[in-house]
């Protein structure tokens, strides 16, 4: 049974595991597809601007235009060097004031998104004739070749469009012609914020989803565990009433075949005590059943039947009982009330302090004392042993249906643990409260508090 239920939560988490990478995955998928549309957006609206910058301003790029001729004329004549031309290109006079144009046009046409841009040239290539082609630079796409923009890093941005420039020209009766690459790259201030927004459905649902399984998977496991104990204390409880049935009933088999004998039939002091003890048999056999019957009550659902009773009188009378059940315990009595009159259940009561005065008597106490007295408006009732004491950590869980003190993985005394549970129960009912203070070695004080 419980290799089945170990296997069962396993492949329980297993497939809790499963469901939520695959959860994961299509948040993923989702999250991907989103990055992209918005990168197809962003370049649609940004490709409304023209590539050569002329609805930009047409006198900027004229003085461009002019500058690369002049630059690459210069080449020509062998009056610049590559370096020269790649320096007079990167550091013209006008790149700061087309940044700023272009920005404003983003500002303006793209307001909903905050965009940091940069266009950086990738190709400088100088053909002097059809054959013949000079190239002065040709590199990837790198920020230090940036022309204009307020990109520091094209780390976080993404292409948008590619512009080839070509331009015919002729100098000292000799034809050639310039191409150029430049590309242009931008960054989307808080983008990631922004797709997130776009799937914040789908991020909720998938949450809630993961969630919702956890939750009944916590649950279903709880409800398990719980199953689980419950059959192991049903278990433990038919083995130790099998056993607490045995007892009293093979006393009363021996009593019978004692009786049976003529000499003991005859002799009345004898055959009395064989009748008391199957008289006690018989009430320790009832006694068990209705320990059995009234503990699978809760404190809420016990009927009580309740009367005017003399307390310090009644209490006397279960002390004699018990000093005949159990006559070599030296059992005492300290009552500092007199004639306190409560509205009690005998029959219930009676066994609670019997369990209690029992209980006293399983864990080794040879002196018992029942003291009385009033505390707060309240009736106390204080049942002081000599046993052997309960652990600290053990007293909290000394009123739980079933918990028998252990010493080690053994159970030295016999018992169904159903005894100070009833006594708990029992007290409850009557709106009174029960504890215990013990220590180890030095015998243990149950205290019961009941409402005058």
């Amino acid at each position: 049974m419980k290799q089945r239920i170990n296997l069962l939560i396993a492949f329980s988490v297993v497939a809790l595991i499963v469901l939520s990478i695959v959860q994961c995955y299509l948040v993923k998928t989702t999250y991907d597809f989103k990055v992209a549309q918005f990168h197809t957006q962003i370049k649609n609206e940004i490709a409304q601007i023209s590539n050569n910058y002329s609805d930009i301003d047409s006198v900027l790029v004229s003085r461009k235009e002019a500058l690369y001729t002049n630059l690459s004329e210069k080449y020509i004549q062998g009056k610049n060097s590559k370096i020269d031309i790649k320096k007079g290109i990167l550091e013209n006079e006008y790149r700061s004031v087309l940044t700023a144009e272009i920005q404003r046009k983003f500002e303006r046409d793209l307001p909903n998104f905050k965009i940091d841009f940069a266009i950086v040239l990738n190709k400088f290539i100088l053909y002097k004739n059809t054959k013949k082609a000079d190239t002065i630079f040709s590199e990837k796409p790198f920020i230090r070749n940036k022309l204009y923009g307020n990109l520091a890093s094209l780390n976080h941005a993404f292409l948008v469009r590619n512009y080839v420039g070509t331009t015919n020209g002729t100098f000292e009766n000799q034809d050639y012609q310039l191409l150029t690459e430049d590309s242009m790259y931008v960054s989307v201030i808080d983008w990631e914020m922004i797709i997130l927004r776009r799937m914040a459905f789908v991020l909720v649902l998938s949450l809630l989803s993961i969630l919702t399984l956890i939750t009944l998977f916590i649950i279903a496991l709880k409800a398990l565990i719980k199953q689980k104990k419950v059959s192991d204390v049903k278990t433990d409880f038919i083995n130790n009433i099998t056993h607490e049935l045995k007892t009293p009933l093979a006393t009363l088999g021996i009593s019978t075949k004692i009786l049976e004998q003529k000499n003991i039939r005859e002799n009345d002091e004898n055959f009395n005590a064989i009748v008391n003890t199957i008289s006690r048999q018989n009430n320790r056999l009832q006694s068990l059943i209705d320990q059995v019957m009234a503990n699978s009550l809760a404190e809420n659902e016990i009927e009580l039947q309740k009367e005017k009773i003399d307390t310090e009188e009644f209490l006397l009378s279960i002390v004699n009982d018990f000093k005949i059940t159990f006559p070599k315990i030296n059992l005492k009595t300290d009552f500092q009330t007199q004639k306190t009159i409560l509205i009690l259940d005998k029959f219930h009561l009676t066994t609670a302090f019997l369990n209690v005065l029992e209980n006293a008597v399983k864990y080794g106490s040879n002196t018992i004392t029942v003291k009385t007295k009033t505390v707060e408006n309240q009736f106390c009732i204080c049942f002081e042993d000599d046993g052997i004491g309960i652990a600290k950590n053990k007293q909290s869980l000394l009123f739980e249906k079933f918990y028998r003190v252990e010493q080690g993985n053994l159970h030295n005394t016999k018992g169904l643990g159903l005894g100070l549970y009833y006594v708990d129960q029992i007290v409850k009912a009557h709106q009174g409260s029960v504890n215990v203070i013990s220590d180890l070695g030095k015998g243990t004080q149950f205290t019961i508090l009941l409402k005058v």
